[in-house]
């Protein structure tokens, strides 16, 4: 019998038999490029969220989005806080202010909460009608508008009705009488909400023509006689439209929200409406009051980030030229903070069903 047949067997070694099946690479050298890329892919995420704000705006540009056409208070907001508030963003981005027009705001606020990027990047100014939208369930609303970063408004709003002298309406009980064309932005929202309440709980006889693409055509409407009234907000009228105002060219026949000091006599709607479930009606229809015109980024932004947005927006508003700026536009301060904003929203969506049923009407 031959020696060589008991002769012990070399000893195996571990990667030996890892690299018979494939598993490892068939150098060392390889080896431990293999383990540096495991260390690296499980530190990368950590070395990424770690990632100051400063650092990740520093060179970027922020979009910020409005849902109407220029010429609006929704369009004048949106591009005042973007010339001002990137000052106050860590990192000083860029912010650029853009239109994206569709469905009276619905289309921007779908593509802000689905499509734009979760990353801080984009910011959008939501038509504060919407989540009562989502509340009475209106059709196309792909938003949840509990989910937004909410990061602040400048001030709550006051909705009124408002009618050109000419057409010879003076009052709630002139409405009553007398037929009057009046105008709404897209086919939906508060401009045509707002009047077909009056309609239905007051008895007013306001007959619509929709499809207006912004404040500004609609204004212009009513200039040329198109159209002789409107919804509009108290504040609007005055950054948009003050000689109108000073000069007596409208009669607001009513007004919504907190009575603003200089509205004059004009009665509120609450005095106008009888019995509690019509007042639920004006208190969901109206219930944009409390938002102003909102702020707001995607859901899933980072935090850090959505808290830096948020605080930006608190120190523009004290910016001295910020204020400047407002105030040459008769636009009041009064800053509704992203907490409010929440809390405003969550008593849009937890309405009553009933109300919400009766309110459905006034929402294509």
């Amino acid at each position: 019998m031959s020696l060589e047949l008991c002769r012990p067997a070399p000893p195996v070694r571990a990667c030996s038999i890892l690299q018979t099946f494939g598993l490892i690479p068939m150098t060392r050298a390889a080896i431990r490029g293999l383990i540096s890329a495991a260390a690296f892919c499980l530190t990368a995420p950590f070395a990424a969220n770690a990632q100051s704000v400063e650092d990740f705006y520093r060179g970027k540009t922020i979009f910020a989005l409005v849902g109407v056409s220029p010429g609006g208070e929704y369009d004048f907001q949106l591009r005042l806080v973007a010339r001002h508030i990137g000052k106050y963003i860590p990192g000083r981005p860029n912010v650029v202010a853009q239109n994206m027009t569709g469905a009276t705001g619905l289309v921007m606020a779908n593509y802000l909460y689905r499509v734009a990027p979760k990353d801080g990047t984009y910011i959008g100014l939501i038509q504060n009608g919407l989540p009562t939208s989502q509340a009475v369930g209106s059709e196309g609303v792909q938003f949840d508008a509990a989910n937004y970063n909410w990061i602040g408004s400048i001030a709550p709003s006051v909705e009124t009705m408002a009618v050109m002298k000419a057409a010879g309406v003076r009052s709630i009980e002139d409405a009553r009488r007398k037929e009057v064309v009046a105008g709404a932005i897209g086919s939906a929202g508060i401009t045509l909400m707002f009047p077909m309440m009056l309609n239905d709980l007051l008895g007013t006889k306001f007959k619509m023509v929709t499809g207006y693409t912004g404040s500004g055509p609609l204004n212009i409407a009513m200039e040329s006689g198109e159209v002789s009234a409107r919804n509009n907000s108290w504040s609007s009228w005055k950054t948009s439209k003050p000689g109108w105002i000073d000069d007596g060219e409208i009669n607001v026949l009513v007004y919504s929200g907190p009575r603003p000091p200089d509205i004059g006599d004009v009665p509120a709607l609450d005095d106008l409406v009888t019995g509690p479930e019509d007042r639920d009606i004006v208190r969901i229809v109206t219930a944009g009051n409390g938002l102003g015109h909102p702020f707001a980024a995607a859901p899933g932004v980072p935090p850090e980030r959505v808290a830096a947005l948020r605080t930006a927006f608190v120190d523009m508003l004290a910016d001295p030229d910020f204020r400047k700026e407002a105030e040459a536009n008769k636009l009041d301060i009064d800053r509704v903070s992203a907490a409010m904003l929440g809390q405003a929203v969550a008593g849009a969506l937890g309405a009553s069903d009933g109300a919400k049923r009766r309110a459905r009407k006034y929402f294509p």
